[in-house]
This record gives structure tokens, sequence and C-alpha cells, in this order.
């Protein structure tokens, strides 16, 4: 085989129109890989073929495909078939967001939407979810970006597409979370907290977060915090290999408790820096520590 086959990086990435994209493209350009936006399915193997000449200089490739290519987005998949014959590997990312979320950002930008005919905005967001489910379904990655600011959405990227972050290490995502604020969509263990007693009803701890050692001493003193904290980081310690051989790449473990203010920011932190501790590559995100009245039962 062709070392330029196994040495490019070849990624495609499609999805939802407003949910983020372009910004990934910029991020992805950051990193070096060299990125087409609007790329016709049909040209695919004349890029294959152009990378395979390229004599090693194009190794990380990128390119946007999705509905605005009309009537050549149908011929994706007929490309990949192609892709997959001539053993030239390929991945996939599919961003994609909340009908909510997509209607107030095209509203937002005043953009109109690729798909849009007489009908309102959302009819044109629900043909596009219905056209492009396929395809979903062999993503590789999967990032909603409904609750991602444009700075956590790069970062994740990073993460994903980075040098260091492809050595083969699991990227594990802790997120703490407050149930009043809803339940992260891209979770994929989920660990709810609130049977724990809550800082919340001590006058000196209410208004303080789980970052601060006064609350981490405070949630950590309780026998109970302390067994659930062990028997969490064994649970997990035993899925992690599995997740790992099954060829996972990120593992979103997300912790919630009333309001994501106290106690599922202490658990979230203690388990993150004991993992990291054990080698493996952890980020951690309070998603709710900043909300108004966060500290309401939190």
């Amino acid at each position: 085989m062709d070392s330029n086959i196994e040495e490019t990086r070849f990624l495609i990435i499609t999805g939802m129109s407003g949910a983020g994209k372009t910004q990934v493209i910029r991020t992805l350009e950051d990193l070096g890989f060299f990125c087409v936006d609007n790329f016709p399915p049909a040209l695919i193997d004349k890029f294959v073929d152009m990378s395979r000449k390229s004599e090693g200089q194009i190794r990380r490739v990128a390119l946007v495909i999705d509905i605005r290519g009309g009537l050549f987005f149908n011929d994706l998949f007929a490309a990949l078939e192609n892709l997959e014959m001539s053993g030239f590997a390929y991945q996939i990312l599919f961003l994609e967001a909340t009908d909510e979320v997509l209607v107030r950002r095209f509203k937002e930008t005043r953009r109109r939407h690729p798909l849009a005919g007489e009908g309102s905005i959302l009819e044109a967001i629900e043909q596009e979810r219905r056209r492009l489910e396929d395809i979903r379904g062999r993503a590789n990655w999967i990032i909603d970006t409904s609750m991602l600011t444009t700075r956590q959405l790069s970062k994740e990227i990073k993460d994903l597409f980075s040098e260091e972050g492809e050595a083969g290490k699991m990227i594990i995502h802790f997120v703490s979370f407050g149930y009043k604020w809803g339940v992260p969509m891209d979770a994929d263990l989920l660990f709810d907290v609130r049977f724990l007693p809550n800082p919340h009803y001590v006058d000196s701890l209410k208004f303080l977060d789980g970052t601060t050692s006064e609350v981490r001493d405070y949630v950590f003193k309780w026998p109970l915090a302390r067994k659930f904290i062990q028997k969490c980081h064994d649970f997990i310690g035993f899925l992690l290999p599995h997740y790992i051989n099954e060829g996972k790449t990120q593992l979103t473990i997300a912790i919630g408790c009333t309001g994501g203010r106290h106690r599922s920011v202490a658990i979230v932190d203690y388990l993150a820096a004991q993992l990291s501790k054990e080698g493996f590559n952890v980020n951690t995100e309070h998603r709710d520590t900043k909300k108004e009245n966060a500290g309401v039962d939190a």
C-alpha cells in the first residue's frame, strides 16, 4: 500500500447548518489541516489522488461536505464507497445542535438556511435533519454544540485532532452540571450526586463553589461521599480499558447535583485529578458554576 495513504489523515466534516462547522475549520487550519469548505463529493477521488502525489506534504485533510452542495450532496455515499474500495481510510465528524438553538442562531445572524424556501426556518432544519440521518449514523464523532461556546468547541476539536491527542490515548472529558439547567446531551456516563449532603445549606459555603477548599472539605468529610467517590473511581477504572479496546477515542462523564455549583464540581475535580495521575488524558468543564442563581439549591 502507498505510504502516503497510511500517513494521510482524511477527515470529512458534515452536519447541521449553523452547528459550528466554520469554527471547526478555523481550528483545524490552526492545527495544520489542509481544509476545503463546501467540497463537492464527486471530486473526492481527484483530491485523494492529489494527496497521494503530494509526497507527504498534504498529510492532514479536512473537507466540509454538507447540504449546501444541493444535488451534489447525494454523491457522498458513492464517493465514500470508492474510498473504502481503494483502501483509503477516512473519518467523519458530525456537528449538530437542537432545533431551538439552530433557529436562534439563524435569526441572530440573519443568514438564510440552505434549504429555506417559502417555509419556516424550523421546517428547513427538520428537512435537513432527515436528509443527514444516514451520514450521522456513520460518523466517528458526533458533537452537539448547543451548549458550547466558540472557545469550548475549539478546545474540543483540539483535544480530538491535535498531534498530541492522536497518540492513541482516550480523552476523558468530565462535566459538572446542575439538573435544574438540564442534563448534558453528549454524556456517555452520568452520575447523580444529589443524595450527598448539600453545602448550599451552610451559610458560609452557599455562595462559594466546589473549586474552593472550603466546599471540597465539606463535601468529602462525609463517609457517604468518600465511599461513593471510591466506588465511582473503581467503576470508571473498570470500564476504561473496555472502551479503549472498542476504539472509543473520547468519553464524556457527567456528574450532576441540583445547581451544578458545589457537589458535582468538587467530585469532578477529584476524579479528574486521580485519573490524570494514572496517566489518562483528562479535561474538565464546570458547565453551570457561572449560571445566574446557580447557587440556589446547588
